[in-house]
């Protein structure tokens, strides 16, 4: 079979029994980078020597049937660097294949960055999306795409261009709308940031450093009652927004026309 297995996304402490197990008596490992894995095991004490595989983001669709096609017969243990294989890493193709080839999946969970940064938050947890990590161009309209998504959005960030999407979020979604930076997960200079997108792409206009999980607010439900739309204009209008860009903002947010939010705010002005 395939064991897809979640490794510690910072503290080594969080390697699970069954993990420290799987490593110690597999015979072969298929991971994002062979070095990573071996350090790994070094640090838990593993003396363990497995056959290695390396499975990253460019090869892991050819090598995909040649492990399938090794799982008939031995268990694959797959590991990325950090995390549980095939979430926002190697992994997706190989499960895809080995479940098409009738060859069997199994998982040891384990550590989450998606999970921990969501549970750390402080915003609504009973529905959630995880979007990956953020595109390196054209994040003002990518984000305008997520306008009116109501669950909580998670999202992974270099640390040099945090500062920059942390504009480009305020841009496109509104400088309130409530945001949290992790950075450094589990590790000894974790850091959990709260505010509105405004105030964090201020606190970190400098850059960061580390391992970073940025954890968006949603929207709030859409109306399609435009007095309630043009009030949500005024009140942006109220904290300091154009008028323009007021009636665009609750526009995106709620499907009503931009035009006549527009001429409403401005004969309520």
């Amino acid at each position: 079979m395939i064991i897809l297995a979640a490794t510690p996304i910072g503290n080594l402490g969080d390697a699970s029994r069954r993990l420290i197990e799987a490593l110690t008596n597999a015979e072969v490992i298929a991971s994002e980078d062979t070095r990573t894995t071996i350090h790994l095991m070094r640090a838990l004490g593993i003396e363990n020597r497995p056959r290695l595989i390396a499975l990253h983001e460019h090869n892991e669709t050819e090598k995909a049937a040649e492990i399938v096609e090794l799982a008939r017969s031995v268990d694959v243990l797959v590991l990325s660097d950090a995390g549980m294989p095939a979430i926002s890493d190697p992994g997706f193709p190989l499960v895809a294949a080995a479940a098409s080839a009738g060859v069997t999946v199994t998982a040891l969970p384990g550590p989450s960055a998606v999970l921990t940064a969501l549970a750390v938050s402080g915003l609504p947890t009973d529905r959630f999306s995880f979007e990956g990590f953020l595109p390196r161009k054209g994040r003002v309209v990518y984000f305008r795409t997520l306008a009116r998504e109501e669950r909580t959005m998670v999202f992974f960030e270099s640390p040099n261009r945090l500062p920059a999407a942390l504009a480009d979020l305020a841009t496109a979604l509104g400088a309130e709308r409530r945001v949290v930076v992790c950075r450094e997960l589990t590790k000894l200079h974790e850091e959990v940031a709260r505010g509105t997108a405004a105030e964090l792409a201020e606190k970190f206009k400098e850059g960061a450093r580390g391992e970073i999980c940025l954890v968006v607010e949603g929207a709030q439900p859409a109306t399609s009652d435009l007095p309630t739309g043009i009030t949500q204009v005024l009140k942006l209008v109220s904290e300091g927004s154009r008028l323009k860009e007021a009636a665009t903002e609750v526009a995106e947010a709620t499907g009503l026309s931009r035009r006549d939010l527009y001429e409403g705010a401005l004969a309520n002005k």
